[in-house]
């Protein structure tokens, strides 16, 4: 297996998950099965959730490599939530989770030859990028609480602070997902369970992404995950990679809203 944490940080993060049981959701895409190998290498028992049976196999034989590591999977699709709660609640009962990585998601545009996304794509994002994340947290972070512990991490975006006005959907329930994340860490925290948001900029969503449009700022996705993990043992609120986004963010508040719809719909179209 070969995705490494730095050395400092694997100390750090083994200190606070050693033995504990993991669930990674999503960990069949590119930024989840990082997660999932960085965290095989801390001595964890990981459930991993993806919509992928071949690429959750590939991902558990490797996470398996390291020695003691305890590996299940399940094939879910949060999109449909009675399903995915039914899964959580099981296997919650069986095992109880003492950390949740929710890194399930879409990143949509909107579609060639429209003036704006449709309506299937608008209920679609919505499920898969905040209803699906944010009941299966409500439902765990209400156990973790009962239990007096836990760790939550919500995978949003760093364009949730942004109105793009080719990408409505996946900007607006990423920037549900983060006002979510952020109720449920103030109603968690005097019970004992920490909520981190990571609000990453641009990554490789697949293992051989290819874009034929600018991608600012793009980063490796196991430097995601490297922060992610960093920031949910600390017991951070947000992480933001890369961290010069935050200027982005700041701007877009900052800037009068002409002059900010300007340069929003002078961005090119992906």
């Amino acid at each position: 297996m070969s995705d490494p944490l730095p050395s400092t940080l694997a100390s750090r993060a083994r200190s606070a998950l050693a033995g504990q049981h993991v669930l990674v959701c999503g960990a069949s895409g590119n930024l989840g099965g990082h997660l999932a190998r960085q965290l095989a290498s801390l001595g964890v028992s990981l459930t991993l959730w993806g919509r992928k049976a071949d690429a959750l196999d590939r991902l558990a034989a490797d996470c398996r490599s390291t020695p003691g590591t305890a590996v299940t999977t399940r094939c879910v699709d949060i999109a449909d939530i009675t399903a995915a709660l039914a899964a959580l609640r099981e296997s919650d009962d069986a095992g109880p989770f003492d950390a949740a990585f929710l890194v399930a998601g879409a990143g949509d545009t909107r579609e060639t030859g429209r003036r704006f996304e449709s309506a299937e794509l608008v209920a679609r994002l919505g499920l898969v990028n905040y209803v699906g994340p944010a009941a299966l947290a409500a439902e765990l972070g209400e156990r973790m609480a009962a239990r007096g512990a836990g760790r939550i991490v919500l995978v949003g975006s760093a364009a949730a602070s942004h109105p793009l006005p080719f990408a409505a959907a996946y900007s607006s329930s990423k920037c549900g997902l983060s006002l979510f994340a952020e109720s449920l860490r103030l109603a968690l925290k005097p019970h004992g369970v920490s909520v981190t948001l990571a609000s990453p900029g641009f990554f490789a969503a697949a293992a051989q992404g290819t874009h034929a449009y600018a991608r600012p700022g793009e980063i490796a996705p196991e430097r995601v995950a490297q922060a992610i993990i960093g920031a949910a043992t600390a017991g951070r609120s947000e992480v933001v990679t890369p961290r010069w986004f935050l200027l982005l963010r700041w701007l877009g508040a900052a800037l009068p809203r002409p002059l900010r719809d300007r340069l929003l719909r002078a961005l090119p179209v992906p």
